[in-house]
């Protein structure tokens, strides 16, 4: 995955996201959902009556804005630390979820930094939990998408931060596609995947989306709970969580 080719943006990424555990009980779910692809230089100027349905903050990603340049600014520190430098003239995608009436739960968030030439120059992989933290896993993509990196960040309460993941990515006008599976020990634990068809993010879109897509971050913290729960009801073993991270990459 050398070059990107990505839709016109912004882009409203309209799909399913889905789960399916393996071990040591079995459980699947898929739900209906869309989040947004944006150039964090050109992030969307709503009307004033939709900006409630869709807000951008610095805060919600990487280093909450510590370095004075937003989001970009953060992902530039944080690339230099790793010996990756981004050019004025680079591009930087973002593939997340918006505030929602002031509300955001993001579980993962991508960042492709393309340079002027198309080329990819860092792929980011941004988790979050829903006890406030988050990680930034910088990827080593081959030619298909894909990447494997250790797992150091305690997501579930149900799993601890050995093993690895294993990621499929796609970005291009047609489909852009998150598939992430948990490797520990040699057996795969889980798959996530979330896809969707991206469209022109018009306020018509927009609109029909909020309606039919009710308060999707409220929705998507109040599903990993759910399922959270189910599982606990099944006797899953909670694994303790140790101290919080500070934001890092690795």
């Amino acid at each position: 995955m050398s070059r990107l080719l990505a839709p016109p943006l912004p882009a409203l990424v309209v799909g399913h996201v889905s789960h399916a555990r393996e071990t040591p009980v079995q459980h699947a779910f898929r739900h209906r959902s869309y989040q947004w692809l944006v150039d964090v230089d050109e992030l969307p100027r709503l009307p004033l009556w939709l900006r409630p349905l869709a807000g951008f903050r610095a805060e919600d990603h990487l280093d909450a804005g510590a370095s004075g340049g937003g989001i970009r600014g953060d992902l530039e520190k944080m690339l230099a630390d790793r010996g990756v430098l981004v050019a004025p003239t680079d591009r930087v995608l973002m593939l997340a979820n918006a505030r929602v009436l002031g509300h955001v739960f993001d579980p993962l968030t991508v960042f492709w930094v393309q340079q002027a030439d198309g080329d990819l120059r860092a792929v980011v992989f941004e988790v979050h939990n829903t006890y406030g933290g988050r990680h930034a896993y910088l990827l080593d993509l081959d030619e298909q998408g894909r990447a494997r990196t250790d797992k150091t960040f305690y997501v579930s309460p149900f799993n601890d931060v050995t093993g690895s993941y294993q990621i499929r990515l796609r970005l291009d006008p047609r489909r852009v596609s998150v598939t992430v599976g948990y490797d520990r020990d040699g057996t795969r634990v889980l798959t996530a995947t979330t896809s969707g068809r991206p469209e022109p993010a018009t306020p018509r879109a927009l609109l029909r989306l909020s309606l039919t897509h009710l308060l999707m971050p409220q929705r998507v913290s109040a599903l990993i709970r759910f399922h959270g729960i189910r599982l606990w009801l099944r006797r899953l073993p909670v694994i303790p969580r140790q101290t919080p991270q500070k934001e890092a990459i690795s």
